[in-house]
Formats: C-alpha cells, structure tokens, sequence
C-alpha cells in the first residue's frame, strides 16, 4: 500500500532544514517527495529530547474557502449574552447562514478593557464588569489564550484553528500540537472578527449587562438589560462565561433547569522557569530550539484527584476576581513566554454539595466559590493583594515571614493558607504535592509559592439542554452555550459548541 503519511523525528540541534532528508531516508529515497507538514509536537523524554513531524506527502492542500454569505429577505434575530468563544464563533456561523445576531456584552470592548485590567494591577481597583473575566472575547482574552483541546473532533477543531488564523492568529497554531496564540496577540484576532461580523449586520452592545429574560409563558423572546432597555429576539444564544454568577441566579429565579456539576479548586503554584526547564530538559536546558518547559501532573490522593490545571511556562499569575471583596487566580503567557517565572493551578476536584449545608442546592458550587475567595481577600489584607506561602511553608504547616519575587499584582502577601479552603481540599493539596515532588525531583523548593485562591476552573452548574435541540428543556427559545452554561471548558471547545449551536438555532 502506498504510504501517504509518515512520523519523522529530529533531534535537538539538528535543524529543521534537515527535515527533506529525513523523510526521504524514511521512505529510502534519494531525494524526499513533495511534503508537507501536518503536525509537530515537542519530545522531551530524556534521552530523546527533539521534534516529531507528522509528515503527509504531497502538496499541502488549499485552505478550504471561506463560506459564502447567505441573504435572507425575512431573517429572524438572535440575541446573543457573551462575546467570548461560543458567543463570537456562534455569530460566525449565524451572520454566514443569513441569521442577524446581536452580541450583548457586559463588558468592554478590548481596549477600554486594557485600561480596566490596568487599574486593578495597579491601583488594586476592581471594575466589576471589565476584567480578566467579562468584556470582549471573554475570559480568554487576556489570559493566555492557550488553544490546546480534548475533542476529538479534528474537523471541529481544524476549523475554529482556521477561523483564528483567517482572523490573525500565527499559521503555526495548525501544526504544534499544542498551540498558544497569547494574550498580546489574541486582542487583534478578537478586533478583527468583530469588524467582520458588524460589516455582515452583526450588532454588539457593550458594557450591557442582562438582568432578566423576556418571557411569553415559558418561551423565551428576548432580554432586559440592568438600565431597563428590552431586546426582543426570535431565540436567545446564553454564551456567558464561568464567571457569571449572576446569570446563574436570573436563571434559578425564572425556573430554568440546572444542575450542580463538579469541579475543582486549589491554589496556583508559581516557580522560577529556569528550574522547571531543569526538571524537564534535563542538561538540554537553556537550549535555544526548546521553549520554556511545560508540564502536566496528576495524582489520586484520599480518593480525590489532585492535578495541574491552565499550566503557563513563561507567563504571571493575574487576578481574575469578579466581585468586590473576592481574590481569585488565574495563569496567563504572552506569545514568546519570556516571563522568569512558570505558574498552574494545583487543583483538587469536588462535589459542592459536600461543603454546602444543603446538598441539594444547584447553586452550591458558586457559594463555595465566594467562601474562598473572600477569605482569601481578608487574608491578603485589602485592596485585591492576594495571601501567598512558600510551598516548603504549606507544606509544614506554617505561615511564610517572607516571599521571593513573584509576578502577581498589585502584590502577594506572606500569609498562612491553611484556611482559606475547606480541610479535605488543604489536606489533598498537600499530599498531592509530595507525591509531585516523586515524580518531578525538585518540584518543591523555597523559591515556589503558592497564591490563594483558584476557584474559577470551570462553571460549577450545567445549564441542562435538550440533546436534539440544544434548547432548554424548560424554556424553549433558550439556548446554552458554551463554558459558563456547563457544556465546554477551554477556548477551542467553547468555539465548537458556539459553532453546533449556531447549526441547530439554523435548522429551526
């Protein structure tokens, strides 16, 4: 049979240059046919430290071409909550099927954004409505936008990488397996689709946040927004983020089926860069073709899973608090992930309802989640400083005097986290660290703290649809989407329930 792909690997050092002669030595062949690469990923076992190249033989195909817009004489409106993923993509596909969106976001658009960011990091001064969390693109925008997924859909999957890079998004993120585009450049990408989808019809309204549902019995006809304006619509596409607890407390009160979901919560880890290159590359650290080392950790621990979550080499611990009086963390890198420090949440998956006084309450997750986070506030003293302690401390049980440098602002504070999250989670936390340690020697170290806390993993309720329909099963006109309703968990898979909703809103 003929061979129509091979895997070619190129040790570190050998240039990629030297890719051709590899291939036509793999297929003993003088000279190597027309190739082109479909996927590379980095090898950093030790001992066999280098590149793999899946390599398809023949010219590289065309991109596919963008799809052409459909005109509709009558096209009926939707109203979409939430410019992030599943709301932009889902916008997409609406404004080239000839359905005319509107994009209600409660936040900011990128750039005024920026400014509200900057305030926070500076200042300690929280826009409740315009931060890491809520305004254009969502919670991604500015941090990390890492674009690495587990869905197994590749056709998905290559689409929304080829939306991105039609937007502005570097090529290379449809070869690396895991790809980054950062949060310096992600900001254009978002510009750039957002004027393509207003020249196609498509409206946006920022800084307008959704108070209550427009109902007519229990179909949904539209939005009301905090300032009292209505927006009346023929569906309603609910694309808020995980953050979005409000939302989820309009939903409970107007009777739409929900669910507690699992999730997880911990601290976020912050080390130097160099010693995890060290643990990872070994003495190829420091190389100039390897990049700053990653790496992805689990253990099972009192019958709970302790794992690395949102891992960013090179990058800053942010705050991605939402309300006053509450610290939260969140990871983000830019493109060329030159930062000294690498950070990742260490997470502990739960049932809410475990911690709550009532098991049965749906909103149980989003309690816990304020517990935390106000505690954590206290604990760092006012004015959004987060409470942090030397692993080495955490681990003995006993508050930090002092910190190594860090790259969280305003600052962490040198503090006792012991209490800032319920005992069962502590005490896994802490011997899933140890078990870390035996897997990556050196992991703990007087340089590496911990900043508290990590609370927004994923949505803690699932907003239930029809599996048919992807409606609401209660409110027929609604639709859940995405991240914050329960139904993806990333960029790319946020996209790709956006684009499946969009498809099935179309079909009715």
């Amino acid at each position: 049979m003929k061979r129509r792909a091979i895997d070619v690997f190129l040790p570190l050092g050998e240039p990629e240059t030297r890719l051709g002669a590899r291939v036509a030595a793999e297929l003993s062949r003088p000279v190597a046919p027309e190739f082109h690469v479909a996927r590379r990923s980095l090898d950093a076992r030790r001992g066999r430290i280098g590149y793999w190249y899946h390599v398809r033989l023949g010219p590289a195909p065309d991109p596919p071409p963008s799809p052409q817009i459909v005109v509709r004489r009558a096209a009926p409106r939707v109203v979409i909550v939430g410019s992030g993923p599943a709301g932009a993509f889902a916008a997409l596909r609406l404004v080239r099927s000839g359905v005319v969106p509107l994009i209600v976001e409660r936040g900011q658009a990128v750039q005024p954004r920026r400014r509200d960011i900057a305030a926070l990091l500076q200042r300690g001064e929280l826009r409740a409505d315009s931060n890491y969390c809520y305004g254009e693109g969502g919670a991604g925008t500015f941090s990390d936008g890492k674009l690495y997924t587990r869905v197994k859909d590749r056709r998905a999957v290559e689409e929304v990488l080829r939306t991105l890079v039609e937007f502005g998004a570097p090529t290379e993120i449809l070869v690396d397996a895991r790809p980054h585009v950062g949060s310096n450049r992600l900001p254009n990408v978002l510009m750039r689709l957002r004027s393509f989808l207003q020249e196609h019809g498509c409206e946006y309204r920022f800084g307008a946040c959704v108070e209550d549902l427009l109902l007519h019995g229990s179909d949904v006809r539209g939005v009301r927004l905090r300032d009292g304006a209505e927006i009346a619509g023929d569906a309603v596409v609910l694309a808020t983020g995980h953050s979005a607890r409000d939302v989820y407390e309009l939903l409970r009160r107007r009777g739409v089926v929900m669910q507690r979901k699992p999730y997880a919560i911990g601290l976020r880890i912050e080390q130097p860069q160099p010693l995890i290159d060290r643990i990872q590359y070994g003495r190829h650290a420091g190389h100039t073709q390897l990049p700053p080392a990653a790496y992805t950790i689990t253990a099972n621990c009192a019958e709970r899973s302790v794992y690395s979550f949102c891992m960013c080499p090179g990058g800053f611990v942010v705050n991605s608090a939402t309300e006053p009086g509450g610290v939260a963390t969140n990871g983000m890198s830019l493109s060329r992930r030159a930062s000294p420090w690498a950070n990742s949440g260490i997470v502990v998956t739960i049932d809410p309802g475990e911690f709550c006084e009532n098991p049965d309450e749906v909103l149980a997750g989003v309690e816990l989640q304020r517990q935390c986070e106000r505690r954590a506030f206290a604990l760092g003293g006012g004015s959004f400083a987060a409470p942090a302690q030397r692993v080495t401390d955490f681990l003995a049980d006993r508050a930090s005097q002092d910190l190594p440098r860090s790259s969280f602002r305003p600052r962490p504070v040198a503090a006792d986290l012991h209490d800032v999250l319920p005992a069962a989670v502590i005490g896994a936390l802490r011997e899933g660290l140890r078990r870390f340690e035996d897997k990556m020697r050196g992991f703990i170290t007087e340089e590496a703290i911990l900043i508290g806390v990590e609370t927004r993993t994923s949505a803690p309720v699932r907003v239930v649809r029809d599996a048919g329909t992807l409606q609401s099963p209660s409110h027929k006109g609604l639709y859940p989407c995405g991240e914050g309703s329960g139904h993806a968990g990333g960029i790319v898979s946020a996209a790709i329930d956006g684009l499946r909703v969009a498809e099935r809103l179309t079909a009715r």
